[in-house]
């Protein structure tokens, strides 16, 4: 399973680290790529996790995501 940690800014300037989990084995270009798509259409929504939470970001309230590897501090 890959996983990418998400820096995630919303609209109204908040901001917040999520773990995006993809099934299978897919490469971290790939993963990126398909977090960008479906963060670009307007009914994007992404299953994410923050420690133990289920979090669902949905795009319209997303200004801006930063990808890191290995991830910060969740």
């Amino acid at each position: 399973m890959a996983d990418l940690v998400l820096r995630v800014r919303l609209v109204s300037g908040d901001s917040t680290d999520v773990t995006y989990e993809a099934p299978g084995e897919v490469s971290d270009e790939e993963l990126i790529d398909h977090v960008v798509s479906t963060l670009a259409t307007d009914s994007g929504v992404l299953r994410c996790r923050h420690g133990d939470r289920l979090v669902v970001v949905y795009a319209r309230g997303v200004a801006a995501v930063e990808v890191a590897p290995r991830g910060a501090v969740l």
